[in-house]
């Protein structure tokens, strides 16, 4: 019996010892120090991330003992066990002379209602044999929320597919080639060389002349054989090009061109001493032999004037050859008219595909892409998607881009319901248009709809699509901008500085730009990049009020004075947000100032 009590006592006298262990371990935890960044706490990418560092004094960590911070974010009547940091005894062998430091890094993800808060800390001092512990009272250690980063604005575009019509003026080409006899520039209309004779080239050309097609130029080169009377002969080639303006000039004084033939240009351009025709000719020509094409065109690019070059050439023994059957050739003049291509006028455009479009004409009364090009005629987005929606009867996956790219910039303009069901119209648009391309202007089109509905990482997978489809500078910049603003969501701040600076531009683009730069520390550029939209009558008083903020961090009280009253003027309702944002929580007087 005695054995038994002598047994309790000593387990006694163990609690006894261990519970004035904690209560001395609990004691020195006075003298901690603990630093948490940042303080006050902010919201990054929708989480609350800082770090907390301790420091504890020696003789704080006897041995097998254990010592734990936790920590506790609380806000109104609700709490978050966030984490702890854990010191063993064990791990910490110099801990009865140095004092132990630990960092740990923390995040709890925010929801509505944490802010303001409070970021406490509690000491557990424990005995894992004895199975008993001692707590701390709580200690607050950092205030919350700084939520600067809320902000961040989503950046739409909309991408339209190429209509594929050129409304500007297009130049088609009409060539038509006279030959003449040998050594002389006189046009023989019997004269047959190529199959069909001078004299239905003639005719045709009168015919086209007599049409009164708008022509801006008239290009006609004259050329001649390599061979001696054609040689002897310097104006020949000249002489044959104006021979054939002649002919024209004299068909349009029939036709009473009148003051038509002062616009048209005529361009001659004389040939002389040129090799590259029969060199061309005699590519074209299988009346001999290979070899002997080299024996040609050895003479023709070796040493040696012209004049002794075509002396060599009628040395060879299949010269008759050449002179009977490639030479005629040669001897041309080449007419190039280039006259405006017939189109329809804007204006004519637009009231046909408004009538396509009310059922008062046939689709066929236009093209394709004179249909699509009349939606760029029209500012009111009503009638683009009217005559969009007409365009998809085509089948073709452009018009069902386009027609998702109107009901993204409708659904831009809207709110509530009427917005929900413009952005899935557009989704069921691109989901056909899909099926028949796999263009980037869909894809970045998609990515542009799950940013309306607020899937974010949906939007990234498109955007991502989007940029290896080989998009388009136009396209390939809108998927930047959005990508930025997706960015500053996720916290990834030096991404989103590298997607805007790519970025198409816009005022939200710029002011996420500057939102961005601030948040990774970038004061100056900060200010710089949202100074460019404190004007804006959508943007100007959130724009402001950051430079504020960056004032603030730069400490430039004078700047958040001057800043602040711009946002609140601009926007009163930001007069509550500034006296309560922890940005400005060294700054009472500047905001007291600038409220006032």
């Amino acid at each position: 019996m005695r054995k038994i009590n002598f047994a309790m006592a000593l387990v006694a006298g163990a609690i006894f010892f261990s519970g004035c262990t904690l209560s001395k371990m609990i004691k020195l935890a006075a003298d901690q120090d603990l630093q948490v960044t940042p303080n006050p706490l902010e919201v990054h990418g929708g989480d609350v991330p800082f770090d907390v560092s301790a420091v504890l004094p020696p003789k704080m960590l006897p041995t097998g003992k254990v010592y734990t911070i936790n920590t506790i974010y609380q806000y109104g009547d609700q709490e978050v066990q966030v984490g702890s940091i854990e010191f063993k005894a064990e791990d910490f062998p110099n801990s009865s002379s140095s004092t132990s430091r630990k960092t740990e890094s923390f995040s709890f993800p925010y929801q509505d209602g944490m802010n303001p808060g409070t970021l406490y800390v509690e000491g557990v001092a424990s005995d894992p044999k004895s199975g008993k512990s001692k707590t701390s009272p709580r200690m607050a250690v950092a205030q919350g929320l700084i939520m600067t980063s809320g902000f961040v604005k989503p950046v739409v575009f909309s991408s339209y597919a190429d209509h594929g019509y050129n409304d500007k003026e297009e130049l088609v080409p009409t060539n038509v080639n006279f030959f003449f006899e040998q050594g002389i520039a006189r046009l023989n209309p019997s004269l047959k060389t190529d199959g069909t004779s001078n004299r239905t080239k003639s005719n045709d050309l009168a015919a086209f002349i007599a049409e009164k097609n708008v022509t801006r130029t008239v290009t006609i080169t004259g050329t001649h054989s390599p061979e001696g009377p054609e040689r002897i002969n310097s104006d020949l080639a000249e002489n044959r090009a104006k021979a054939i303006e002649d002919f024209y000039r004299k068909q349009m004084r029939r036709y009473d061109y009148k003051g038509m033939a002062d616009s048209i240009k005529f361009i001659l351009k004389p040939v002389i001493e040129d090799w590259s025709g029969l060199k061309k000719a005699l590519a074209d020509y299988d009346g001999i032999t290979g070899q002997q094409k080299a024996s040609v065109n050895g003479i023709v690019n070796g040493t040696g004037s012209f004049e002794e070059k075509e002396d060599e050439l009628q040395k060879l023994d299949f010269y008759d050859k050449l002179l009977k059957e490639v030479y005629p050739g040669l001897r041309t003049a080449k007419t190039e008219i280039l006259t405006v291509k017939a189109k329809k006028s804007n204006a004519e455009i637009a009231v046909l595909s408004k009538q396509v479009v009310n059922g008062e004409a046939k689709m066929d009364t236009l093209s394709f892409q004179e249909m699509m090009f009349s939606a760029t005629l029209t500012p009111s987005l009503d009638e683009k998607a009217a005559i969009y929606k007409a365009a998809t009867k085509s089948g073709n996956w452009q018009a069902h881009n386009n027609l998702a790219a109107v009901y993204l910039d409708q659904a831009a303009k809207a709110d509530g319901s009427a917005k929900t069901k413009l952005v899935q119209d557009a989704i069921t648009q691109l989901e056909i248009a899909a099926n028949k391309s796999q263009s980037a202007v869909v894809s970045a089109n998609m990515a542009a709809a799950y940013v309306m509905q607020g899937e974010n990482a949906k939007a990234m997978d498109a955007i991502s699509t989007a940029q290896g489809a080989s998009p388009s500078n136009t396209t390939a910049s809108n998927l930047s901008g959005m990508k930025g603003a997706i960015q500053v969501m996720n916290a990834d701040y030096d991404g989103a500085r590298a997607s805007f600076a790519n970025s198409a531009k816009s005022e939200t683009v710029t002011f996420d730009k500057g939102l961005s730069e601030l948040l990774a520390g970038n004061n100056d550029a900060a200010k710089s990049a949202l100074g460019e939209v404190t004007n804006s009558e959508k943007l100007g008083a959130e724009a402001n009020y950051l430079i504020a903020v960056a004032s603030a961090r730069s400490n430039n009280a004078s700047d958040v004075v001057s800043s602040l009253k711009a946002a609140i003027k601009k926007d009163p309702s930001l007069k509550d947000k500034a006296i309560n944002d922890l940005e400005f929580a060294n700054y009472t007087d500047a905001v007291a100032q600038a409220v006032k």
